[in-house]
């Protein structure tokens, strides 16, 4: 006995088809919106990746949901549950690290119950009511990946659920409208469905398209204000890191493999002027045989003036022995209070220290920290992205003025940047042989500083056991290393021998974007140097360690120099968007429009300063010609000729025929023409016949007695030979021809 057949459920009205569609793209568009920030553990991603694929092969095959609404109801009911020991126990433990953990916690957690809800609800909705709550939950998963991350994978996961949103919420009123309707259903994949999936598309398109530029110009145009009401929170648990107040010999090595981006700067004027330049963070004094750090040290609170900017002031430089510089940096969340500036600062401007209360309860605008080596630290701890200005004199001090400065230094600077640690005898050996031959200190840098570039090699493998001593591992047996190594050892070699010096720390000039007009600072820039010091010139630059490899190019290379302008862009003029940016932006437009408005009225004016410089020339080139003359006989005779020629021609050609035939009879040509001259002497004299006259009726309206004879004659002739055969002699309608004209020139005009 065969078995009975399994019924087929009938296929989806196409509506319908498109609406389940559109809403499943559109609560998959928020969920991996969710899981592109990178903010979730590995379970919250992959379990909804995976229920999202395995979702989505279900709506292609048109099958109905998975989970009865009991089922449902249950399941969340269970996760609230579970929700308490997901807040104080699995998204405490993930929130590690943090800057705010319970606050972080708490988000992950209702993230995951969000997420939870939002998967079962997709699986079990059946009915409008679930459909709305599901598009309610897909838009809360874009409002907390937009908490989550401002990256500019966020714009292009709105762009997309903007559309879907627009395209979601027509077809379900389509779809409810058609409930009861008396025409039958679309099929899915006939032509009026395609059509109708056509239109819906566009339309979704035209919309979603015409809600972002509406919001961009409301974006740019609403009034901003400098804080927001989560500006003082940080929900960011991995922030970059690197720099603090102690370097470990090796740490640098594995930042430098990392290539995320650290900061964008921007400098006015030639970015070659800002080629070479070392962002300092942070400045080390001591060493004690395998890390760098500083002592515990009182700190400058730096408040701003009214106008919010810090005033610093590097102290004085030789006149004529630097150039300025101005420079914007966008700085990414990092593991530091560092703020980085060029040599010589002289003013930032910025929001620093922003919600916090100065040092002694003072409320204020914010304020920066200050300490003896002059290192400028954010007391926000750069939790969140941060843009701000500064202003630097770098020096250009020739290398003969530094061999001229003494080498007598104050007991402070001795003291701090003298010491040592117990050292390998080695090593002061070493530094004493290079500097043997060297006179002055600055020499004696110099001589460090070849020495090092000349005989060892850079690398970021230093693979192996840890060293007791790292820094005479480097210079004796390794004799490879990164900026840590050659930075440590020139600065030990050079205290050495007498000549204070210390380690900065901070970030090398990274890789210039010709699209953007700013220089990519990546965790692969972090960099280590010397500064010496030197009386009446302060603390100058010095950088042992030898070049890095060269960067990528090609296609890809450019291609990603494009994606960083637009994330630079994005973060400058979205992320950080205040009232400042609309001033530079209204300003920048003014210039624009005036510099269009007077590049425009310039071009119109030279170019009608040439036509008239080519006409002139033309003329009196045209003056100096023999042939303008008869050129222009020419010209006036082929413009005669083109407007009134074929008349003339046919006139000439009747009258040459009239003459040559004055022995023979009129034809209807000739009468015509002999006619049509009377006419025309009449009409000298003023009678001008009408057109609504007829000839007779014409030249009985003749009122001269003397002239009305000949011309009823002339006019008769005409007809009988025109219009009645009747063919009368040339010489005849010629004399009377001549007697009208001799009668007309001897009466005055008529009036």
């Amino acid at each position: 006995m065969a078995s009975a057949a399994r019924p087929i459920a009938p296929p989806l009205p196409a509506v319908q088809r498109y609406f389940e569609v559109s809403l499943y793209l559109l609560v998959s568009t928020g969920v991996l919106a969710i899981i592109s920030t990178r903010k979730l553990d590995l379970l919250s991603t992959l379990v909804p990746a995976a229920a999202l694929i395995y979702k989505g092969l279900r709506v292609h095959r048109g099958r109905g949901p998975e989970v009865s609404p009991r089922v449902a109801t249950w399941l969340v009911l269970a996760y609230f549950l579970f929700f308490p020991l997901d807040i104080w126990v699995l998204s405490r433990a993930l929130s590690e690290g943090a800057p705010n953990p319970p606050l972080y916690a708490a988000l992950l957690s209702a993230i995951h119950l969000l997420l939870f809800a939002t998967l079962v609800r997709l699986f079990s909705a059946r009915t409008n009511r679930d459909y709305a709550f599901l598009a309610v939950l897909a838009v809360a998963s874009m409002l907390a990946s937009a908490i989550l991350t401002v990256g500019t994978g966020f714009l292009v996961a709105l762009a997309v659920f903007l559309v879907l949103s627009v395209s979601t919420f027509v077809s379900l009123e389509i779809r409810r409208s058609a409930v009861g309707a008396v025409s039958p259903p679309f099929e899915p994949g006939s032509p009026t469905a395609h059509r109708l999936n056509r239109a819906l598309g566009l339309t979704s398109l035209l919309v979603a398209a015409g809600v972002l530029a509406s919001g961009v110009v409301l974006f740019f145009l609403i009034p901003r204000f400098t804080t927001g009401y989560l500006s003082a929170i940080s929900l960011q648990p991995n922030l970059l890191t690197g720099f603090s107040d102690n370097v470990v010999l090796g740490q640098i090595g594995e930042i430098k493999k990392n290539r995320a981006v650290v900061m964008r700067i921007a400098v006015d004027g030639n970015p070659a002027r800002a080629s070479d330049v070392h962002w300092r963070g942070i400045v080390l004094t001591n060493f004690d045989g395998k890390r760098w750090f500083t002592p515990e040290r009182a700190e400058l609170v730096l408040p701003p003036d009214d106008d919010g900017l810090y005033m610093l002031g590097s102290g004085p430089l030789p006149v004529g022995e630097f150039y300025p510089l101005h420079y914007t940096v966008l700085m990414e969340p990092i593991a530091t209070s560092a703020v980085f500036i060029a040599p010589r600062p002289d003013t930032l401007h910025g929001r620093f220290g922003e919600g916090l209360s100065r040092p002694g309860g003072a409320p204020g605008r914010g304020y920066l920290l200050l300490d003896r080596t002059g290192s400028i630290f954010n007391p926000s701890h750069n939790n969140t992205q941060i843009r701000y200005e500064g202003t630097s004199r770098l020096p250009l001090i020739q290398a003969s003025e530094l061999r001229k400065a003494p080498d007598s230094y104050p007991d402070a600077i001795r003291e701090t940047y003298l010491q040592l640690p117990p050292l390998d005898p080695r090593i002061t050996k070493l530094a004493q042989d290079i500097t043997a031959h060297s006179n002055t200190e600055f020499d004696k840098a110099a001589a460090i500083l070849r020495y090092l570039d000349t005989h060892y090699g850079y690398t970021l493998d230093l693979s192996g056991p840890p060293m007791d001593d790292p820094l005479a591992y480097f210079l004796f047996v390794r004799r490879a290393g990164h900026c840590e190594y050659f930075a440590s050892a020139m600065t030990v070699m050079l205290r050495a021998v007498g000549v204070p010096a210390r380690y900065a720390t901070g970030f090398h000039q990274g890789e210039y974007n010709d699209v953007g007009g700013d220089f990519i600072i990546r965790e692969s820039d972090a960099h280590s140097w010397v500064e010496v010091y030197f009386p009446g010139a302060d603390w100058i630059t010095f950088d042992p360690t030898p070049p890095d490899s060269a960067r990528s190019g090609g296609l890809l290379g450019r291609l990603g120099l494009y994606w960083d302008w637009f994330q630079f862009a994005w973060g400058e003029w979205v992320v950080n968007y205040d009232f400042s940016h609309q001033m530079t932006l209204g300003q920048n437009l003014q210039k624009s429009t005036r510099s269009w408005a007077d590049g425009a009225r310039d071009f119109y004016r030279r170019k009608q300063r040439g036509v008239m410089h080519r006409l002139l020339a033309l003329d009196r080139k045209l003056e100096a010609s023999r042939y303008f003359l008869p050129g222009i006989l020419v010209l006036l005779l082929a413009v005669l000729f083109a407007l009134r020629g074929g008349s003339m021609v046919r006139y000439a050609v009747a009258r040459w025929s009239l003459r040559a035939r004055r022995g023979g009879n009129l034809t209807a040509s000739l009468a015509a023409l002999e006619y049509t001259e009377m006419l025309r002497l009449l009409e000298k004299r003023g009678w001008t016949k009408s057109p609504s006259q007829t000839p007779l009726e014409f030249a009985a309206a003749i009122p001269a007695a003397d002239l009305s004879a000949p011309v009823a004659q002339l006019t008769e002739m005409y007809q009988s030979a025109r219009f009645g055969n009747h063919p009368a002699p040339i010489e005849q309608m010629s004399s009377l021809l001549r007697s009208i004209r001799d009668l007309l020139r001897s009466r005055k005009p008529a009036r």
